[in-house]
């Protein structure tokens, strides 16, 4: 008897720590994942399908069983937490992204990326804004603010960065991964900079002066979010570097790299910066730096655990997007028939379409007036994509939508808001399914097809030789049995000629002379007595 009341109170215990819906959800969306990665495994060579879709529609099917079990009631399961992804979710995603990216490719680019993600998310916000002020009073829209049409832009602005990851492949197409990948994560930042800034807005004294101040603002998060996150992974290149970690345990040194870029992104949103582009940068830095500092043990754990977080993490997303499209509570709040439904979508999709399109066609070609040679110039058919890859919005979009038109309760006050919502989703999965799964065809067709790339790095100038003869210090042989002082050539000259070769050369010789000695990277491995990496540099080493 003493025991069976034991046994009770323990139940009873266990029942007050843990949630059953909360261990009920849980396990629901960890067979999802398991059964998202097994089917993700099955269709790897399928060219229409890929694991964001996979699991957004596996998401939609479970929401629809869970709407079936609870008799079409409400349930906790499909409530979208934007806390769950700004802090847990987006932050592994994007910080593997800085830290795969290739860094050469994405920087060449980097122009062109701040073009696009800053001045064409600009372009689109108020294409978008003025467009849903205009029409969206016909379709009846009484209780929506002026604040709530700037919203309205800011949030249908922010590209799918999460998906462009699985659509877009770095090694076949480094360009476009690095113009429309780099841009998504600017153009995420600067949308959600823009959306911070509409709800301070007062609208009833908006002039000039109000533009100047938002894109002060603007230049202020960017530039100090970059700070942030590169001063966090040069940090944490000179611990790392400095007191050997590897000598006693390599577990410190994943744990400390994980840490210190969380960490980046969390003071980056507590001083009320973009933790977006700090995280993104930092994951940069230390794959430039901190890396190379480590052990070999923890350089192959690292780059496999990031890479692994950051898996689950977006087919989380998506899982969650699709399971949240279904929760009863919004169609039934926003009580419209499905004609509008799809009429409010359709319209923003439109907007969508014209918003993105009148800044990549005339941006890419104002960047091609400025490029001299034939082979760097961005072709149609590279704009092509670029406009299409960008349509896809996500879960920044429906996040930014929640913050804007419902409560903190995930209730919504009006049925315009809870139509907003419900039209933003609608938005969210027409474009993820049908842009995402014809992406990777259009590409393979417009572009895979031609056997040589019109942005290769072979392209980039005439001769990479007579960029570094220019260099040569006077005096110094060229190395091609030619003993005769070589003229050094001008370096504004160089810049202005090959202005993106001529920066890198500059940057990799401060980078060797002043940046690696001090905080590690590749050439400048400590040696540690014991490891994997150490053992190899000691046999290098020895003559």
């Amino acid at each position: 008897m003493a025991a069976l009341e034991s046994i009770q109170s323990q139940s009873t215990l266990q029942d007050s720590i843990f949630s059953t819906s909360t261990v009920i959800a849980i396990c629901v969306f960890f067979t999802l994942l398991c059964a998202c990665i097994i089917i993700g495994h099955l269709l790897e060579e399928n060219r229409w399908a890929n694991e964001s879709i996979t699991a957004l529609l596996l998401g939609l099917v479970a929401g629809l069983v869970v709407l079936l079990v609870t008799k079409f009631q409400s349930s906790r399961i499909l409530v979208f937490n934007e806390d769950l992804f700004f802090l847990y979710l987006l932050p592994p995603i994007i910080f593997n992204a800085g830290f795969q990216v290739k860094k050469k490719k994405f920087f060449k680019n980097f122009t062109t990326i701040l073009l696009f993600g800053i001045v064409g998310t600009v372009i689109s916000f108020c294409l978008i804004s003025l467009g849903a002020y205009l029409l969206f009073k016909r379709f009846g829209f009484t209780t929506l603010t002026l604040q709530d049409f700037l919203a309205i832009g800011a949030i249908l602005s922010a590209t799918d960065s999460v998906c462009t990851l699985q659509v877009l492949n770095q090694d076949e197409t480094p360009f476009l991964y690095s113009v429309v990948f780099g841009e998504g994560v600017v153009n995420d930042a600067t949308s959600i900079v823009l959306f911070n800034a509409v709800q301070s807005l007062d609208v009833s004294d908006i002039g000039a002066l109000t533009a100047l101040k938002l894109l002060g603002t603007f230049l202020y998060l960017f530039f100090t979010s970059t700070a942030l996150g590169i001063a966090a992974g040069l940090l944490s290149a000179y611990i790392i570097k400095t007191l050997y970690f590897g000598r006693h345990s390599t577990d410190r040194e994943c744990a400390l790299m994980m840490l210190m870029a969380y960490l980046s992104y969390m003071l980056a949103e507590l001083m009320g910066l973009s933790g977006i582009l700090t995280v993104f940068f930092s994951g940069i830095v230390m794959s430039h730096y901190t890396w190379h500092n480590v052990t070999e043990n923890s350089r192959i754990t690292t780059k496999h655990a990031f890479a692994t977080m950051s898996f689950i993490a977006e087919t989380f997303i998506f899982l969650y997007v699709g399971m949240d499209a279904l929760d009863i509570d919004k169609w039934k709040a926003s009580n419209a028939s499905p004609g509008t439904s799809v009429g409010v979508s359709s319209l923003l999709f439109a907007l969508v379409l014209i918003g993105r399109a009148a800044f990549v066609f005339p941006i890419a070609n104002i960047t091609n007036c400025f490029k001299k040679r034939e082979g760097t110039k961005i072709e149609f058919r590279n704009q092509f994509i670029m406009w299409w890859a960008g349509l896809m919005r996500g879960a920044v979009t429906i996040a930014l939508s929640y913050s804007q038109f419902a409560d903190s309760s995930g209730s919504t006050s009006t049925q315009d808001s809870s139509l907003m919502i419900t039209s933003t989703i609608i938005v969210v999965l027409f474009s993820t399914v049908v842009f995402g799964s014809i992406t990777k065809p259009l590409i393979s067709a417009l572009l895979l097809q031609h056997a040589k790339s019109n942005t290769s790095d072979a392209t980039d100038i005439p001769s990479l030789e007579d960029l570094r003869l220019l260099f040569l210090e006077p005096g110094e042989p060229s190395g091609e049995g030619n003993s005769q002082p070589a003229r050094k050539g001008s370096s504004f000259r160089l810049l202005m000629t090959h202005p993106t070769s001529t920066v890198h050369y500059l940057w990799r010789k401060f980078d060797d002379k002043f940046m690696r000695p001090v905080f590690g990277g590749r050439g400048f491995v400590p040696f540690v007595p014991g490891s994997p990496s150490g053992a190899a540099e000691a046999a290098e080493h020895t003559p």
